[in-house]
């Protein structure tokens, strides 16, 4: 009688289970959205050198489909042979040739296409000269021209002014006449600059945190191939530098702390790993010096770095606190700050110099450096040029400018040596972003970048905030105080850097460092109790899934304040992630690459610590919803 009853209890409760399976089944599956690296083995497929010769190459353009300007030209020789390609260009000043190293396979990249033309390519070696053509396909509706470039030619080589996006367009690149000849179709942005290695470094097109926090950097070409992806939990912003071992210095944050851009870790290039950190909360006040932006959670708001090897040290631009501040290596412990000592607590005054001659602090700058003289070399924004708000000068009577700076560490004395940009007054003034380069000695660039207009009238703030209707950026390069080339862009731009198209570059197999971490999870035992089918509610959140190789991205439209949690459902375990609503206000905005209604909102979940397939719910306000959708790690 016992076996019988026990034998009912067990059909009972196995029918329980697996009525109760079937009422939390999800049916759909998650779309998966490929990344870039992942695409490159298939895309790589094509690149076959096998039948080819020189008089029939295989000609791929744009090969790796992020940079329509380039292409890849393959084909095999019988003998080792060194090939020389020229791109011709509309004047000698644009026309680009390389030589290429010994082989009988040539996978040949062309860089510096014109968009919408038939481009004219010569490639010799020995006694053979073979010229083919490349037809390209228009800029994109939305590409970003030059209104205005001057250039004294006679005094300028062949090198390309790359930019990098802060409001509308592309990572992209202008010769000295104004015409692109490169550019990026994915939405990166940031710094971008070369590796010793001839390799670029920019950012992911992948946010991990709003407003523009990117789950790392890219070691990649001109081609747009993806030789490393380095992520960090903390992500990417503003800039990186990479230092005399080949690590990287790179601007990340602890989000954790509960606050934002003051945090600088070291990104060991071989295995992704941090391998010393430093935290800026441990070395100032966060509560001294502050700018008109500052705000409790973004109060330094670091937006560059410069490792200098003959003092081991470590210089950081902090806006919120107008002040250029440099650390110890080794200790990370402060050595001197540049910037006006006023409302700064008295520990902290004999960090600061006393100026000498001729001189003007700088306000909200960017892109500090040192330069091979020693010099400090500073964007100088120069917003309200006070810390006093009565005493603030208003946009219209500002100006931006190039500051370099001599300091005495012994004396603290600092005396200012060459600045650009103050007599063109208001027209030059960039509130935010913007880039000063050293190419050589008395041979510089200033590029102000965040320059916009509301009403015909300059803004005092970044574009985003400032509501402007006309944006503009201007870049200046100056050879013995004496302009040889300017560009204007009808945009804003973060940074810009002068490059050569044709370097040596690296070649290596594709590899994946470091990551995103562990995404906070309430993790415990219960059963999913009668959850509601999607309504006409639910539906008006515009809520949806997609799978990236490392974690799940879930997009939505909700009210400020509106209580969202993701629960992934497996084996009677619910990982219970929260999902914050909240419209922050962003103050600095260096960088529009998110949705201006910050209520569009997205919630990442990393795969970290998750494997296996999971039902995925969304609790809304209480109301436990049933998605349908599962997604397997």
């Amino acid at each position: 009688m016992k076996k019988f009853v026990f034998l009912i209890f067990a059909i009972i409760f196995t029918f329980m289970c697996v009525v109760y399976y079937y009422s939390i089944k999800s049916d759909e599956v998650v779309v998966i959205e490929d990344s870039l690296v992942m695409n490159q083995e298939k895309i790589e497929e094509n690149f076959k050198s096998e039948g080819y010769t020189i008089e029939n190459p295989n000609i791929i353009l744009n090969p790796y489909e992020i940079s329509p300007l380039t292409a890849l030209v393959i084909f095999e020789t019988e003998e080792i042979v060194e090939p020389t390609v020229i791109i011709n260009g509309k004047d000698e000043n644009t026309t680009f040739t390389n030589t290429f190293g010994s082989s009988k396979i040539h996978y040949l990249p062309i860089y510096g296409l014109y968009p919408d033309y038939n481009n004219e390519i010569i490639i010799k070696y020995g006694d053979i000269s073979k010229t083919i053509y490349i037809k390209t396909d228009k800029l994109p509706d939305d590409f970003i021209l030059p209104t205005k470039v001057e250039s004294d030619k006679t005094r300028l080589d062949n090198e390309l002014y790359f930019f990098s996006p802060s409001s509308k367009g592309y990572m992209c690149a202008y010769d000295v006449n104004g015409d692109v000849r490169w550019y990026l179709t994915e939405s990166f942005t940031w710094n971008i600059n070369r590796l010793k290695n001839g390799n670029l470094l920019i950012s992911t097109e992948r946010l991990v945190n709003p407003p523009y926090y990117t789950t790392g950097l890219y070691e990649i070409n001109l081609l747009g191939k993806i030789y490393t992806e380095y992520k960090l939990d903390g992500g990417y912003h503003h800039d990186y530098f990479e230092m005399e071992n080949g690590n990287i210095l790179v601007a990340s944050d602890d989000f954790k702390s509960g606050t934002v851009e003051d945090y600088i870790v070291e990104l060991d290039r071989k295995t992704g790993n941090v391998v010393k950190t430093f935290n800026l909360k441990d070395v100032l006040n966060t509560t001294d010096g502050k700018s008109e932006n500052w705000i409790e959670y973004d109060w330094f708001h670091n937006n560059s770095i410069w490792y200098d090897k003959s003092t081991n040290s470590i210089t950081l631009s902090g806006r919120h606190q107008d002040a250029v501040i440099n650390i110890d290596y080794n200790t990370g412990k402060l050595n001197w700050i540049i910037g006006d000592p006023t409302n700064w607590s008295s520990e902290y005054q004999k960090y600061f110099f006393t100026p000498i001659g001729d001189f003007e602090w700088q306000w909200s700058q960017h892109a500090a450096m040192i330069t091979p003289e020693g010099y400090v070399f500073i964007f100088d924004n120069g917003n309200n040029k006070s810390k006093i708000k009565d005493e603030y000068v208003s946009a219209t009577n500002s100006y931006s400018r190039g500051v370099m700076y001599k300091i005495d560490t012994k004396n603290m004395i600092i005396e200012q040596v060459w600045e650009y940009g103050k007599e063109r007054g208001s027209s030059y003034y960039s509130p935010y972003i913007s880039d000063v380069d050293y190419i050589s000695n008395n041979h510089y660039i200033v590029h102000s970048g965040g320059i916009s207009y509301k009403d015909g009238v300059i803004q005092n703030q970044p574009a985003g905030l400032a509501g402007s209707d006309t944006l503009k950026s201007i870049t200046t390069e100056l050879l013995n105080d004496e302009v040889i080339f300017e560009i204007e862009l009808p945009t804003n731009n973060y940074r810009v850097e002068k490059m050569s198209l044709y370097v040596k570059e690296e070649t290596k197999e594709t590899e994946i460092l470091g990551s995103l971490g562990q995404t906070d999870v309430d993790k415990n035992l219960s059963l999913i109790i009668n959850p509601k089918k999607v309504d006409e509610e639910y539906n008006s959140y515009n809520i949806t899934f997609t799978k990236e190789y490392d974690r799940l991205v879930v997009n939505g439209t909700f009210e400020k304040g509106t209580d969202v949690e993701i629960i992934l459902y497996q084996n009677l375990t619910a990982y219970k992630y929260e999902w914050r609503i909240s419209k922050t206000p962003y103050t600095a905005m260096c960088v529009d690459i998110f949705n201006n209604d910050s209520l569009n909102s997205f919630k990442y979940i990393n795969s970290e610590g998750l494997k296996g397939k999971y039902n995925i719910f969304i609790k809304i306000n209480g109301k436990l919803y049933k998605t349908n959708k599962y997604v397997e790690f």
